[in-house]
């Protein structure tokens, strides 16, 4: 570790330094109930927690464990990731309300982009969230994307900044504060950070018209705080990702504008600590202290590794690390009093907040982002339908538990409608061909709707469409990933993400019918 010369000897009390150290920890638990050792450790200077679907039931649920835990800490920050679309931990057993970043993008409408963030983020308020770790301002350059792809408002830089800046304006207007992220740009990798360390090998040019375009819109608009990625960038740093390093946080994030930097002054929150992008080479608790050198303000923590053991390793580590003089007092005590300031924002932003409602706005903006491409004019289903999920392995910032796919609306337009899940695992056991005979001899005379998620990514997935394609031409498609070139002669109809809505939307736009809104 990086030794800071006379550091050394902490001028202020023992109980300070272990508030402050438990102040810049943004820790996870497990449960729809706040466990006993969360209660103590916010009374002994916690001041932030993030949810993820394991803590939400509901939202009444959700209101009383946030008011539970503000009975022990009134100026508390509770996180958490809900991105709406495919990111949703609000909605994670039966899918989100709201359509993802990448069908706004195709929309390109930024009052829509802003009130469907807004309403969003009444929601959140509604359940004593106040800091969301959205939106995704990534740049979705590549293709080949594993962990971005629908994540992201699009591939044009532009696109993507003024998307961005509407969702921040959106959200903050309901009091909940805007984590904007993965900075300073998750779009070009081929990586997954959550299971190794991603590289970005542009040049600092392209990653100034590029990557960055979308923080400087955030930032403009007023994003209170800002998600550091775990991405090495060797045109900004050659030894350490974005995380840890203090040229990427302190030269550029936090450097004045006229000095070439962006000039944030508000909250600088990690990705997960634990994700082995970091943890891997580094450990838990020297990758937190790294980042907190590096100029991050808050550890966020809990994603994996969730109990009360790790928040103790990392205050203690934290604390060590002041002691023997590798991390500033003064950085600690200036990360700790961003968290505490941002906590008091959210407070005083939200008095008088209670926007009225906009129901259905999700359900609008998912049916705007349609795109129906087909060879003559489309014939919608009339009669039950056989719909073939090809489903790839999940990305874990979505994870397992959400649903996705047509399947559930089909069935509800067009009772009798009947399903099946097609994997990398079944294809490669029966080979693609003797997997889409069988597919064909249980669809029998009904037609097929084979649903894709970025059919692009996985070669196994287009071997069979290819196959049920030459077999069945009427064979609708939807693609509820990224779309690339749509397949010649079936109709394919284009989501631009997997959210419930999404699937809602095109079950209308396949069958002709669409039935009352109710209050999506």
């Amino acid at each position: 570790m990086t030794s800071f010369a006379g550091s050394a000897r902490p001028a202020r009390s023992s109980d300070t330094l272990t508030r402050d150290a438990l102040a810049v920890l943004q820790p996870g638990f497990t449960g729809t109930t706040a466990p006993d050792w969360l209660l103590r450790r916010l009374g002994e200077g916690l001041a932030s927690v993030g949810l993820f679907g394991r803590n939400v039931a509901d939202p009444a649920q959700l209101a009383a464990l946030t008011d539970r835990l503000r009975a022990e800490r009134e100026d508390l920050l509770v996180a958490i990731d809900e991105e709406g679309g495919d990111v949703t931990r609000l909605e994670v057993r039966g899918g989100s309300s709201f359509p993802g970043n990448h069908a706004l993008g195709a929309v390109d409408d930024t009052a829509l982009t802003r009130e469907v963030a807004r309403e969003l983020g009444r929601r959140l308020a509604d359940c004593g969230v106040n800091l969301n770790w959205a939106p995704s301002a990534d740049v979705n350059s590549n293709p080949a994307n594993p962990v971005i792809g629908v994540r992201s408002f699009g591939a044009d830089p532009h696109l993507v900044a003024r998307h961005t800046a509407a969702y921040v304006e959106g959200l903050q207007s309901t009091g909940v504060a805007a984590c904007t992220k993965h900075f300073p740009g998750h779009g070009d990798t081929a990586v997954d950070s959550h299971h190794d360390l991603p590289r970005i090998a542009a040049d600092l040019a392209t990653l100034r018209g590029r990557e960055l375009v979308p923080f400087h819109a955030a930032i403009a608009a007023g994003t209170r705080a800002v998600m550091s990625a775990h991405i090495l960038l060797p045109a900004l740093d050659a030894d350490r990702p974005a995380t840890l390093s203090r040229a990427v946080l302190h030269g550029l994030l936090r450097a004045p504008v006229a000095e070439g930097g962006l000039g944030f002054d508000g909250l600088i929150v990690t990705d997960g600590m634990e994700m082995r992008a970091v943890s891997a080479t580094y450990g838990l608790e020297r990758g937190s202290v790294l980042a907190l050198a590096a100029g991050a303000d808050a550890l966020c923590v809990g994603g994996g590794l969730a109990d009360e053991d790790t928040v103790l390793r990392l205050r203690d580590a934290v604390v060590r690390a002041v002691r023997d003089g590798e991390l500033p007092e003064s950085r600690l005590a200036d990360a700790a009093a961003r968290v505490r300031a941002l906590a008091c924002w959210t407070r005083s932003a939200s008095a008088g907040q209670g926007a009225a409602p906009a129901p259905g706005i999700g359900l609008t903006a998912a049916r705007r982002a349609l795109r129906l491409t087909a060879d003559g004019p489309y014939e919608p289903l009339t009669a039950p339908a056989y719909v073939a999920a090809f489903t790839p392995l999940a990305n874990i910032a979505v994870g397992d538990d959400t649903p996705w796919g047509v399947a559930a609306e089909l069935t509800r337009l067009l009772p009798g409608t009947e399903t099946t899940t097609c994997t990398a695992e079944s294809a490669a056991a029966a080979g693609p061909a003797a997997l889409i005979g069988g597919l064909l001899t249980a669809a029998g005379d009904r037609r097929v709707v084979a649903v894709v998620r970025d059919v692009h990514r996985h070669p196994w997935m287009a071997d069979a469409l290819r196959i049920l394609l030459d077999a069945r031409p009427d064979t609708a498609v939807v693609e509820m990933g990224v779309p690339q070139a749509p397949p010649r002669g079936a109709p394919h109809l284009a989501t631009h993400g997997a959210a419930r809505v999404c699937g809602r939307a095109a079950a209308e736009i396949l069958t002709g019918l669409r039935g009352p809104s109710s209050g999506e």
